[in-house]
């Protein structure tokens, strides 16, 4: 499954628009993880567990949108992006969206 932030593949045409596709996923915070963090506001510096946390949830959201796209016959999904939303206190959502298509 091919996909793109572009509008097209490569040497490929576009041969049906399928639809749009999404993936989404939640992910919430650890309590142990939310204490090291607010200590790290204190010191600055990078939030590893909260990046890997997110980078995880991104993982999963575009497999899910790969999954949908899939069940439609679709060989790519191109114009992919990504917006994120805080869907309560301590919970964070991914969504990773674009337009699957069948390629010639």
């Amino acid at each position: 499954m091919i996909v793109t932030t572009t509008e097209s593949v490569p040497k490929k045409e576009v041969a049906k628009i399928l639809g749009l596709v999404f993936g989404s996923c939640v992910k919430t915070k650890h309590v142990g993880k939310d204490i090291r963090a607010g200590l790290r506001t204190l010191v600055g510096g990078e939030v590893k567990g909260y990046t890997a946390m997110m980078e995880e949830a991104k993982d999963t959201a575009t497999q899910r949108m790969m999954d949908r796209a899939k069940s439609l016959g679709a060989d790519a999904v191109i114009c992919a992006r990504y917006t994120t939303a805080m869907t309560m206190k301590g919970a964070a959502e991914i969504i990773a969206f674009g337009t699957a298509v069948k390629l010639e």
